[in-house]
């Protein structure tokens, strides 16, 4: 209920209180994995720092800048299909694509190199 300074409005028809239990618990239908296998790796890959030229090249040259599957299919000069970018169905892609932009960043701020070849 609001109060106004004419009139009381009641808006319970329009708005659910919400309630701590409800706050804690925003996706009831989803429930939350309890144990994900992949943590540890990705958190290593998260905290895996760049200090080397040499790995932060080898990194930069390993990871593509876009993923290498994309791509159209063509017939006779016509484009028949498109094969969508799959490389986010990769559940380490984030690490991966952070790990590839701190080389690049290892690069260009330790050493100094330019990274237009690996873009």
């Amino acid at each position: 209920m609001i109060k106004t300074t004419n009139r009381r409005i009641i808006l319970s028809a329009f708005v659910s209180p919400v309630s701590e239990k409800d706050q804690s618990n925003s996706h009831p239908q989803f429930p939350q994995p309890k144990f994900d296998l992949l943590q540890p790796l990705r958190q290593w890959l998260d905290e895996l720092e760049i200090q080397n030229r040499k790995l932060a090249k080898f990194i930069a040259k390993l990871i593509p800048a876009q993923c290498p599957f994309e791509r159209d299919v063509m017939l006779f000069g016509r484009k028949i299909a498109h094969i969508p970018p799959m490389c986010k169905l990769n559940p380490l892609y984030d690490q991966f694509v952070g790990l590839r932009f701190r080389a690049l960043c290892y690069l260009v701020d330790k050493c100094g190199e330019d990274i237009q070849s690996y873009c």
